[in-house]
């Protein structure tokens, strides 16, 4: 943990000096201690809302993706993969296109019931039949109804252009071209699910022993669950409002974290918050740098990073472990 925090800082302070044109540390130095002229400045207006949006988001999403993995005891239950994240995006898509919505702060509320819907229905579909939601099903599941939702978002984009032009900046995945008070108003909705999953950290431990073990050791495994994807809804839901649908951050962080800090949700759950905000910050600095003058957004390189590791948890056999 003291190891993720200084990985955190240096994140930071890269994120507010590295872009399409760096900036040097003494420039950084000078935006902390309140200097507001020549490149602190441009590192204050521009960059430090971009970085602690990327803190937010990031860490919104490895707390979820931990989460999920732990109530559905499933090593594919990452936000995206699962359709949770399809669904913010197909709702914001509706708020925007049918509603005339603009501004995070008015679809905010779709994304967290198209999240939620999506989920449910992912859940539900891969939990039927022999063997209840193995990950292969719920994977399947997931990218089935992930698939049906873009088609349906795409429907919508396409018949009006004007929506078209402000959704696709925002689907693609990205920091910037957000609102300036952004952060601000999605923070306390993250706050609250970061809290929430600490609080039943330990419960979390006890639902991965099994439903009737965990109810002898007396925690509830249905109110447990309940919470915890009422905890995955509300942070995948202010994570897509805020930066679009960002994948494989939440499969792959809980991943790595877990292999450092052991399964135990009490360390997972906390591990998997920091290491989220550095993945999404790197991946961030990542893709302004690669395309000078332009930049890559975010969402394309956490892509580029998290396809292969989901290539080889595959190849590995690690799913058929789990799953056994």
């Amino acid at each position: 943990m003291g190891l993720l925090l200084v990985l955190v800082f240096i994140a930071l302070v890269a994120s507010l000096a590295i872009g399409t044109r760096n900036v040097a540390p003494t420039e950084v130095l000078a935006m902390l201690g309140g200097d507001r002229e020549g490149d602190a400045g441009m590192i204050w207006d521009l960059r430090v809302p971009r970085t602690l949006l990327g803190l937010v988001v990031g860490m919104a999403l490895g707390v979820a993706g931990a989460v999920a993995q732990n109530i559905t005891r499933n090593p594919l239950a990452d936000p995206g993969l699962i359709g949770i994240s399809a669904g913010a995006a197909f709702a914001v898509a509706a708020s925007v296109g049918l509603l005339g919505l603009e501004g995070t702060q008015s679809y905010v509320w779709f994304a967290f019931v198209g999240a939620a819907i999506a989920g449910a229905l992912a859940y539900f579909v891969g939990g039927t039949g022999v063997g209840g939601a193995t990950p292969a099903k719920l994977a399947l599941a997931g990218a089935a109804i992930s698939v049906l939702l873009e088609a349906g978002t795409s429907a919508l984009v396409l018949t009006d252009p004007d929506s078209l032009d402000r959704y696709r900046s925002w689907a693609v995945g990205a920091l910037t071209g957000r609102e300036d008070d952004l952060i601000w108003q999605l923070s306390p909705f993250v706050v609250v699910g970061v809290v929430l999953a600490l609080v039943i950290a330990g419960r979390l431990n006890a639902l991965a022993l099994g439903d009737d073990l965990a109810t002898t050791l007396g925690a509830k495994a249905g109110t447990t669950r309940l919470l915890g994807a009422g905890v995955v809804v509300l942070l995948t839901g202010a994570a897509v409002a805020a930066a679009g649908p960002i994948v494989f951050v939440g499969l792959v962080v809980p991943h790595v974290m877990r292999a450092f800090v052991g399964p135990d949700a009490r360390w997972l759950v906390p591990a998997s918050g920091l290491a989220g905000a550095v993945l999404l910050l790197v991946a961030d600095v990542i893709g302004r740098v690669i395309a000078r003058p332009t930049e890559v957004e975010v969402g394309v390189v956490t892509a580029f990073l998290g396809a292969p590791f989901l290539i080889y948890l595959v190849k590995s056999g690690k799913l058929r472990e789990q799953d056994s």
